[in-house]
């Protein structure tokens, strides 16, 4: 691996939200090895001049589905395990391209994936990956339609299904321990009801208290955490009291939810964008009518969620959880969240604040000596225009992961 110097960029500071001085910043074998006000000259490195322009972390989205390469997942859940696979290479390309430089799979990517990508195999972000979401039957992560007789599940086995049935506190603690042992860095589980499943209103409740807590349990034994896909209060409230770390969506969260959450220390990943591209585009590309129905009972709420919950303080990464052919909307999220949060909290939800949900302080998130060298060069200043993070072509010069260059555009 060849060392880079970047001469000339000003570095965004994701702690303190500013720009600093010109530096000139050194990587070498995948680390930010060290920033300096003053030139530096390292013989056989690649020297890149960012003419000014500003250095940040790679982005981080926290909520994502890579193998997702259909509206309907019950579709996607049963295509060969070889074409599954390959459909999901060209959107794990596509988020680097836009320069999320990692990302939380939060549900049917697992460890080859992940391994392909730190080896180079295949281009992509980082990947953080849930393996199967645990879900009970007829939950958020059953597919199967509503039979005179129910067919066991297969899902545990493709590689597009996000999810795997589970009932009972056995088949619960059974289920994390295996995934955790197939390689998934934190456990997923459906809280509530949602949109793009068959058979569960979004006001449903998913496990039991029971269930919630012994997989909590397991996942801490594992030295990681659980995400909870959650919608209503009584869901989202439900699942922080039984430990559950982060909850995935949120858009009917209430203040007194925001307070507890709060003051649990739990954080929120709303993922407004899908809404959008559900709505629009999820009948043309084959998301189910009842699905479709589904998405005006949260789509409404979303923006409204984030001022309940920023002013109750509750930490928000950030997530896009993207269906289908709409991956390629992944960062107009960053423009939602900006109308109502600004955009120098929507770059710290998209960098620090995720890096804290990854478990990945000052490795990622943040440009520091000993970071990843996850970086992207913009030119002009994002918390000034955070639209440029939309401008892949022309506004992102340069996409860096683990110190090795995606794209150079800066000659």
């Amino acid at each position: 691996m060849q060392a880079i110097v970047l001469q000339n960029v000003r570095i965004l500071d994701t702690r303190n939200l500013s720009l600093t001085p010109l530096q000139h910043v050194l990587l070498d074998e995948g680390l930010i090895q060290r920033i300096s006000a003053e030139p530096l000259s390292v013989e056989g490195a690649q020297v890149i001049d960012g003419r000014g322009m500003t250095l940040i972390p790679g982005l981080i989205d926290c909520h994502v589905h890579v193998v997702a390469s259909a509206f309907n997942l019950g579709t996607v859940a049963n295509l060969p395990n070889a074409l599954a696979l390959l459909r999901a290479l060209p959107i794990m390309k596509g988020m680097l391209d836009r320069g999320f430089t990692s990302v939380r799979d939060a549900g049917g990517a697992d460890w080859a994936l992940a391994e392909a990508v730190r080896t180079g195999l295949v281009p992509g972000p980082r990947l953080f990956c849930a393996g199967k979401a645990l879900s009970q039957t007829g939950g958020h992560g059953d597919f199967r339609a509503r039979n005179d007789t129910l067919d066991p599940c297969s899902c545990a086995y493709k590689i597009g299904n996000i999810g795997r049935v589970v009932d009972g506190v056995d088949a619960c603690r059974l289920a994390v321990r295996e995934e955790i042992l197939k390689g998934a860095t934190q456990i997923k589980v459906m809280a509530s009801g949602g949109v793009a499943s068959p058979n569960d209103p979004i006001n449903n409740l998913g496990f039991s208290e029971a269930e919630l807590k012994a997989i909590v349990e397991e996942a801490h034994n594992a030295n990681t955490y659980v995400m909870a896909h959650a919608y209503t209060p009584q869901a989202i409230s439900r699942a922080v009291r039984c430990g559950v770390r982060t909850i995935e969506h949120g858009n009917l969260v209430d203040a007194d939810t925001a307070k507890l959450m709060a003051e649990q220390g739990a954080y929120m990943v709303p993922t407004l964008i899908t809404y959008e591209g559900l709505a629009n585009e999820g009948a043309k590309y084959g998301l189910p009518a009842e699905s479709v129905q589904k998405i005006a009972k949260v789509r409404t709420n979303g923006l409204k969620a984030l001022e309940v919950l920023d002013a109750a303080g509750v930490k928000m990464g950030f997530g896009s959880d993207l269906l289908g052919e709409t991956h390629y909307m992944q960062s107009d999220e960053l423009l939602l969240r900006s109308k109502v949060l600004g955009a120098a909290k929507t770059l710290q939800q998209a960098t620090l604040i995720g890096a804290e949900i990854l478990n990945q302080t000052g490795l990622l998130g943040e440009v520091v000596e000993n970071a990843y060298a996850d970086l992207l060069l913009v030119d002009g200043n994002p918390l000034e225009d955070i639209a440029l993070l939309t401008q892949h072509d022309s506004a992102l010069k340069l996409i860096l992961r683990n110190g090795e260059i995606h794209k150079n555009t800066c000659d």
